[in-house]
């Protein structure tokens, strides 16, 4: 039998080991939680889900392209100075692999050059004028890109919606992340597209980025098109959506939300609204505000 005084010793280096082992799983914790933040909820990011009849959270669609040219710092500008929940902007690759914002395939619309988006560079992206088919005081505005675009929104402190049109590949993908990344702004904005193989690059990039799956038509089961998609909800056209008016009360049971593209007149507001619709995306966003105030529930 060991002697009381050598017995207390072993005791106390027991007792000091275990101190030391829980102090280390508790760093470890620490460390795992601090490396891996919780994904954001589709709540945190767009809301609690809509009752019919309640006022859905506004997109201004490409900026506010009623207001200023489309997807340009000044639209953009005008939209988070307005305060307005959401901004909507679409994200191409040039020829040289680098975002700007554009919808179409080609610059001819909104821009005084020619050419597909995918076959100029981003030099000569930039030497376009995209403000003056607008209006004169616009002539001279540049095509932004992705990084001029998250600095505004950083400084705007509103939320965004990016669109990437087309297919991306992986790397323009977790290019584009990790500028989003690099400003914190992973709880501000959501990725969404209609292609599913690049919201899936998006996901492998970051488990914290949210996604919306865009839709022009219905697939049979759109519950589980969303959940395989890992998205937060659908941003659907209207028709698609007045055509199965039960699928909001489905995605709002299964956690998900409903985001509806890209209504201008009050009657279109007022059939979707009906249906308890998260979010509108709209080019006149100010009237759609209005509107709201008149005839939506709080």
């Amino acid at each position: 039998m060991p002697y009381p005084a050598a017995s207390d010793r072993a005791r106390d280096r027991i007792h000091a080991l275990f101190i030391v082992c829980v102090l280390a799983a508790a760093s470890v914790v620490v460390a795992v939680l601090g490396a891996a933040p919780s994904r954001v909820t589709a709540q945190e990011l767009l809301g609690h889900p809509r009752t019919p009849g309640e006022a859905a959270f506004i997109a201004s669609h490409r900026g506010g392209a009623a207001h200023a040219p489309e997807n340009t710092l000044p639209a953009i500008m005008a939209a988070l100075e307005a305060g307005f929940e959401y901004v909507e902007v679409d994200v191409a690759l040039t020829a040289d692999g680098h975002p700007v914002l554009m919808h179409d395939k080609t610059v001819d619309r909104t821009t005084d050059g020619h050419g597909r988006v995918a076959e100029l560079t981003l030099a000569q992206v930039r030497e376009l004028d995209a403000g003056s088919w607008f209006g004169a005081s616009y002539a001279g505005t540049p095509v932004p890109t992705l990084q001029e675009f998250l600095d505004a929104l950083v400084q705007g402190g509103a939320r965004a919606i990016l669109e990437f049109k087309g297919e991306w590949d992986a790397p323009a993908v977790a290019a584009a992340v990790a500028e989003v990344s690099a400003r914190g702004l992973e709880r501000r904005v959501v990725l969404a597209s209609f292609d599913a193989r690049t919201l899936a690059l998006a996901a492998a990039e970051s488990e914290l980025l949210s996604r919306l799956l865009i839709l022009k038509q219905l697939p049979t089961d759109v519950v589980s098109a969303v959940s395989e998609a890992g998205a937060r909800g659908v941003v659907v056209s209207r028709k698609a959506v007045l055509a199965r008016p039960e699928i909001v009360d489905e995605l709002h049971d299964a956690g998900a939300r409903v985001v509806v593209y890209t209504l201008n007149d009050d009657a279109q507001w007022d059939a979707v609204t009906a249906l308890g619709v998260d979010g509108i995306v709209t080019d006149d966003p100010h009237t759609l505000s209005e509107w709201q105030a008149s005839y939506a529930g709080p």
